[in-house]
């Protein structure tokens, strides 16, 4: 069985990652929310202006924060984002009909807390557009906010301090003193406390495998290249429920490969 997670390991490890941000402003608030919560891992894919970090209006909205801005990582993909990552959550208010499972800020932390092995990102996009449905799919969770439905418009340095807080919240539940380790662990005989647990799979081993699958679907007829309907996404769906390990993940290309290899 797993132990929970400490306070310093969760905060040190759950990264934040803003994907094509429009607003200095907007960076600076999340690097605040980020630090008022506990947080320092911060990484912006593609900032939709230069200097993002050093933006004065960034620096503004930051009120303090500059530490957590001076550490961010500016890259320009996000498979260089999800580096060392083993389980991604997006964050939108568009539910997709291809959606991984979709929970709240609060299950989210729940969840993370309650799984040590997990080196989680929580993925932030585009104030004007979102994330897009191909880094969504690339997801394990897609983390929807219960606000009001006929005003469900936050921000994203507020969707940030949402997400932030109840993770937050999750580790010092868990904490001596701070309540209880069972408001936070997964229910006594629940499926995920049975048996082993492996290492879990890092995105961009699970992303191979998608790609191996892909290939081989179209290798052996099963999967049309030119017309391929929603087989691909639905897939994704799938397997993202089930929270593959590196071994799970390896068998899987394993069968790929040998679908194929008679056919050579």
């Amino acid at each position: 069985m797993n132990l929970p997670q400490t306070p310093t390991n969760f905060f040190k490890q759950l990264r934040f990652i803003l994907v094509e941000t429009s607003r200095a402003g907007n960076i600076g608030a999340v690097a605040r929310a980020m630090k008022t919560m506990g947080y320092s891992d911060l990484v912006l894919v593609n900032p939709r202006f230069a200097d993002a970090v050093q933006d004065p209006e960034a620096v503004a909205f930051a009120s303090g924060a500059q530490d957590i801005l001076t550490g961010a990582r500016v890259v320009g993909s996000m498979a260089e984002a999800l580096d060392g990552i083993n389980f991604a959550a997006a964050v939108s208010a568009r539910l997709r009909e291809y959606s991984p499972p979709v929970l709240t800020p609060r299950q989210l932390a729940t969840q993370l807390v309650a799984q040590p092995e997990l080196h989680a990102a929580v993925i932030f996009g585009n104030e004007r557009f979102g994330l897009p449905n191909e880094v969504v799919e690339q997801c394990n969770v897609l983390i929807n906010i219960p606000a009001n439905p006929d005003y469900a418009s936050l921000n994203l340095s507020q969707a940030a301090q949402v997400v932030a807080y109840e993770c937050r919240m999750a580790v010092l539940d868990q904490a001596p003193g701070g309540g209880t380790v069972a408001s936070v662990r997964q229910p006594a005989g629940d499926a995920n406390e049975i048996g082993y647990h492996g290492e879990a799979a890092s995105l961009a081993q699970i992303e191979g495998m998608y790609q191996h699958l892909e290939s081989a679907l179209v290798e052996i007829g099963f999967l049309d290249a030119g017309n391929p309907r929603k087989l691909m996404p639905r897939l994704k769906r799938l397997f993202a429920r089930a929270q593959l390990e590196k071994e799970e993940v390896n068998i899987l290309r394993g069968i790929a490969r040998q679908m194929t290899s008679g056919r050579k």
